[in-house]
């Protein structure tokens, strides 16, 4: 008797078969991975027997990670980091795709993090951004396990492993408030676009994106006080259309007598962006895509040398490698300095707190004008301040 050949089974062109069969309502179509009818038979029946057994016993279909990670893209498709997820989920993707969500722990991980530290080519990833995917990991199974069900409404993954991340303290750069000093020897270096934006961050503490994007539709006249605002929304892109302001929040920006001089500078430049530079557009040059750039680097390479012909000492590591961010942390330490009270410092920095609003009076908007030209005071050239730094040895 010849043997009954089991339906389901299509050869495609390039001699794998291929299942494509209808089974208690459900249509199953997924690759064998092979050529050999027998064993793509065998598959087949493997596989219609774990539906048989969900089907009738409620045995739990197993998800693997590669699913897991492809329902949080596609769930979360609208988050504003959503883009970074998915560089980082398809970094993770040959170490766990094809795992079953149970056996994604420490061990899984394990080759991710050596080869992140220990690339063939290129620099090693540090603790934060190791972690940074890491922490996906951690939010992937923890959607596995509180929200996520199968028809049977079973969680896909019973319980989360602890997922264990890197030390950060020992390998992260601390941020490096410049002095007075400084910043003359750092923005002597710049060139004259990048100077005026660094002088208006440094004194209003933006982010920046929040310099590099600035528009004049953002800018409001405060005629009782002659002078302006700016209230930048928070559905700002930044980068990306979709990255926001960082808190959420729409971020009043005040203008201290500098940043006022730097921004009266600016004016007629372009009817749109407030620091234009780079290929024009139909209304002449565009923005600039960031400040950290080739300019930024090797002006505070040059700064660091002069400072140590000049002084006699070597630069500090934190001045010679000094990050735009930097900028923001050296206003928020003058502001401190200057005896400016917490609740004033997180409105001129931007930072989320219950009582902002972009509701102001007058009286209010005063009082944080003259709270921003108190950095002023703690110029260390005069016996004002002095700001403490470790000695590297």
């Amino acid at each position: 008797m010849a043997r009954k050949t089991i339906t389901g089974l299509q050869k495609q062109p390039n001699g794998i078969w291929k299942i494509d069969k209808i089974y208690k309502g459900e249509r199953i179509q997924e690759s064998t991975g092979t050529c050999d009818r027998e064993e793509a038979e065998q598959y087949l029946i493997h596989l219609l027997e774990k539906k048989r057994n969900e089907k009738v016993y409620g045995v739990r279909q197993v998800k693997i990670w590669r699913e897991a990670a492809t329902k949080f893209l596609l769930d979360f498709k609208d988050q504003p980091s959503i883009r970074l997820s998915a560089l980082y989920l398809e970094q993770l993707d040959p170490y766990i795709g094809d795992l079953p969500l149970p056996f994604v722990d420490d061990d899984a991980l394990a080759p991710y993090i050596h080869d992140r530290q220990n690339p063939a080519t290129g620099k090693p990833a540090s603790p934060r951004t190791i972690n940074i995917a890491l922490e996906r990991v951690i939010r992937v199974l923890n959607l596995c396990a509180r929200k996520w069900r199968d028809d049977q409404k079973r969680p896909w993954l019973d319980t989360v492993p602890m997922i264990t991340k890197l030390n950060e303290k020992k390998a992260s750069r601390k941020p490096y408030p410049i002095s007075w000093d400084e910043q003359s020897a750092l923005f002597a270096e710049l060139p004259d676009h990048l100077q005026r934006m660094a002088l208006y961050k440094v004194n209003t503490g933006c982010r920046e994106q929040e310099v590099c994007k600035l528009r004049w539709d953002w800018e409001i006249a405060v005629p009782e006080l002659n002078t302006s605002v700016f209230l930048i929304p928070d559905g700002f892109g930044g980068r990306h259309e979709k990255s926001g302001v960082k808190n959420g929040e729409d971020r009043l920006v005040v203008l201290n007598d500098v940043a006022k001089r730097v921004i009266d500078g600016q004016r007629g430049m372009h009817p749109v962006w407030v620091f234009p530079y780079g290929q024009p557009d139909d209304y002449g040059p565009t923005p600039v895509h960031r400040m950290n750039d080739s300019a930024w680097k090797k002006a505070r390479v040059r700064a660091a040398a002069k400072w140590e012909k000049a002084h006699g000492t070597p630069a500090h590591p934190g001045y010679r490698s000094l990050r735009i961010h930097d900028l923001k942390h050296t206003f928020g330490r003058r502001l401190r300095a200057a005896g400016v009270t917490e609740e004033d410092r997180k409105a001129l920095l931007g930072h989320k707190n219950g009582s902002i609003t972009s509701h102001y009076s007058a009286a209010e908007l005063d009082q944080l004008i003259d709270a921003a030209n108190k950095v002023s005071v703690t110029d260390s050239r005069a016996p004002a301040l002095t700001i403490l730094k470790r000695r590297q040895i």
